[in-house]
């Protein structure tokens, strides 16, 4: 069941490990249901599932008031497929669209979600709500104006993000600071998450120049002879992920691409939201 729910989880909660607490608190209720009480066990499962996420998001949002620095969701990491197997990005899964939408209020996040990425019916989510269908709908509406104006400017375009992800690592490892300025926004704005128990940037890094010098200082600190740096999937998107095995410390960064140079990078270095990943298999 991970994978056709695993997206819904996250996306309204932000975090992985949240996001399967909440589908096996859902998998343990459907256990426990009598024979032929839910019709339908993929609605039942999505239905619980927002439910649980929602009663969730309260108490998440007061926690993140008082988070040190700029907070982003867990990364999700897997292997970029090849050239044949996906042409677009998946930009429901995206950092970019999954830090717009904390920003959202709960039911507006939910409403959302369950209507416009997974097709739930108005009624449907009046019931997780507790609203009207005409007042969810026009959550749902509300919500959707303000991802559209919030969202970054982006390729939806593998290729193309992945050229400038590439071009990113290769002046960075390099030394290249014209190159490195060259595939960089003029506007790029760094954020980075280290919820204070690493370091990192406590406010966003902004305009290439800077971002640029921020990158190469980071960069410093890599040993080739003990650390590595590969390309991997973030979040559905061509991401970079460093690895330190020798101290099981990793950073993942995102990165959102329009017209060919990066607008906004995302490095998430809290460890706590990258227990979910094993360093040695990365």
């Amino acid at each position: 069941m991970t994978s056709p729910f695993h997206p819904p989880g996250q996306g309204e909660k932000g975090s992985v490990s949240d996001a399967e607490d909440a589908l096996q608190e859902a998998w343990l209720r459907w256990q426990l249901l009598p024979d032929d009480e839910a019709g339908n066990p993929a609605a039942y499962l999505t239905t619980v599932v927002s439910r649980i996420c929602l009663d969730q998001l309260g108490s998440a949002r007061s926690r993140r008031e008082t988070y040190v620095g700029p907070w982003l969701p867990e990364p999700v990491v897997g292997a970029v497929p090849g050239p044949e197997d996906r042409v677009t990005l998946d930009e429901s899964v995206g950092i970019a669209l999954l830090t717009v939408l904390e920003k959202l209020a709960p039911a507006e996040r939910t409403a959302l979600i369950l209507h416009d990425v997974f097709s739930v019916p108005f009624t449907e989510i009046a019931e997780v709500v507790g609203r009207t269908p005409t007042s969810v709908r026009q959550l749902a509406s509300r919500a959707r104006k303000r991802v559209r104006a919030e969202s970054p400017r982006c390729s939806v375009d593998r290729a193309e993000h992945r050229r400038a992800v590439d071009a990113f690592l290769a002046a960075v490892m390099n030394g290249d600071f014209e190159s490195l300025l060259s595939v960089l926004d003029p506007d790029v704005v760094w954020r980075s998450d280290g919820g204070g128990k690493v370091s990192a940037a406590r406010r966003p890094v902004c305009g290439n120049e800077n971002v640029a010098r921020f990158s190469q200082g980071i960069s410093r600190g890599f040993d080739p002879l003990s650390m590595r740096v590969v390309i991997r999937d973030v979040n559905g998107a061509p991401g970079i992920v460093s690895v330190d095995p020798a101290r099981g410390r990793v950073l993942v960064i995102a990165f959102t691409v329009h017209e060919g140079r990066i607008t906004e990078v995302y490095a998430v270095a809290n460890p706590d939201k990258l227990r979910h990943l094993d360093p040695r298999g990365l």
